[in-house]
């Protein structure tokens, strides 16, 4: 059996595990900027404030029933998400990461499947805050709606179990075809086109009828739902082809010395991503534009490809660098600009060229040096010259709360 584990409202119950005050109060977690909303307690659904939406549509709500606001933190989220996951690896023979706030943990072998799950629950709420729920399925894709049910439901205290076919088809009959997981947009308007209307109506099509319709992808849904495991652990991989970091920007940048420093700052983002998943780049894509409503709006990129792999953020500024000096146009007032790091491959697939003028061994440990840095005291710790502070200065956070759990200086006092 697999359970898919899902912490709840993750973004708004990491500020909740500090701020205890938020319990029971509606709270919102802005996006970039603080432009949309990405993350709402159940009292801000309650509310009617939807995903996604613009924050300058809601102000009023929020003014209205004193929403708490966030920007998003992601040192906070992403430490507390570790913290989770650790729990988590010392609970069950075998996990796999799906996301920052999900894993599948594999429960082959275990017998009381719904106290051990409830003892996992209880387990990871004493131990770091954050509440979670559980699905349990003998497929990953039936652990994902179990998971929703458990989440929804709240007579099921955050465990449901689907291990008898009697419960399969009743959650399938209750699930919508646009919330299975592996039916996007379109297949989903296809699908409903030929009146499969839930998970369950589509389970009753015939395996070769969804194979024609979908291709092999379909058909592993088709599969899973019907109680047949295909979905394998690299399927669910989180490693990138392509790495891309951009941002607009809060006010609008004037300089190419603050435009150097804004994709510089961004390339520092992907190259962490990049040696997190232990892999290396050989082509690097600037691109920046100014505001896409003008009438004369601007939009320019430039790809440099290297002659040699690398996930050295020296080597990587340099050609940003060199990238944006063909593309910059001076009197232009930048909004956007981003970088992707191309041609990706996993570091011990790499055959090291004998000629190469660096020692890309004292590289790689230069690196890990500023990785562990960077992880124990905060991405602003350590970084390039160039990097410089105009970009962070141009990001809008004015509901930024403290990074309680990596920097000395913002955890919480408490005073007697």
């Amino acid at each position: 059996m697999y359970a898919l584990i899902d912490c709840n409202n993750f973004f708004v119950s990491c500020e909740r595990v500090f701020n205890p005050a938020l319990n029971g109060r509606p709270v919102v977690v802005l996006s970039n900027n603080d432009g949309c909303v990405i993350a709402r307690s159940n009292e801000a659904k309650q509310l009617g404030i939807a995903m996604g939406v613009p924050f300058y549509q809601v102000k009023q709500l929020v003014e209205k029933h004193q929403v708490a606001v966030y920007s998003t933190n992601f040192t906070l989220y992403g430490d507390m998400s570790d913290r989770v996951m650790t729990i988590l690896s010392g609970l069950v023979p075998e996990m796999e990461v799906y996301s920052v706030d999900e894993a599948f943990l594999h429960l082959h072998g275990i017998e009381d499947l719904y106290n051990y799950s409830r003892h996992i629950v209880k387990t990871v709420l004493k131990s770091t805050g954050i509440p979670v729920s559980i699905g349990v399925a003998p497929t990953k894709t039936l652990g994902k709606i179990a998971n929703h049910f458990a989440k929804k439901y709240t007579g099921y205290k955050n465990v449901c179990i689907i291990d008898s076919e009697e419960k399969r088809i009743k959650a399938l009959q209750q699930t919508e075809i646009g919330d299975v997981w592996g039916i996007g947009r379109n297949h989903r308007k296809m699908l409903e086109y030929y009146s499969v209307k839930t998970a369950f109506d589509f389970t009753q099509k015939s395996r070769s009828w969804v194979r024609s319709k979908m291709t092999v992808i379909g058909e592993r849904t088709w599969m899973e739902l019907n109680g047949i495991p295909c979905v394998e652990k690299d399927d669910l991989t989180t490693e990138k082809r392509q790495i891309c970091t951009s941002r607009s920007f809060g006010q609008p940048i004037t300089s190419q010395s603050e435009l150097v420093e804004a994709v510089v700052a961004l390339a520092s983002l992907g190259v962490g991503k990049l040696r997190k998943q232990k892999t290396l780049t050989k082509g690097i894509y600037v691109f920046v534009q100014t505001n896409r409503f003008d009438a004369d709006a601007y939009k320019s990129s430039k790809e440099i490809v290297l002659s040699f792999y690398t996930s050295d953020l020296a080597e990587v500024a340099t050609y940003c660098h060199k990238a944006l000096n063909e593309i910059y146009k001076e009197g232009l007032e930048y909004k956007r600009a981003g970088v992707v790091l191309l041609d990706l491959i996993r570091e011990e697939y790499v055959q090291r060229d004998l000629f190469d003028p660096i020692d890309r061994e004292k590289q790689t440990r230069l690196s890990k040096a500023l990785d562990m840095i960077t992880h124990k005291y905060g991405r602003e710790a350590i970084k390039v010259a160039v990097e410089g502070e105009g970009y962070k200065l141009k990001i809008k956070q004015e509901h930024l709360s403290r990074r309680y759990t990596t920097n000395l200086k913002e955890v919480i006092k408490i005073k007697i």
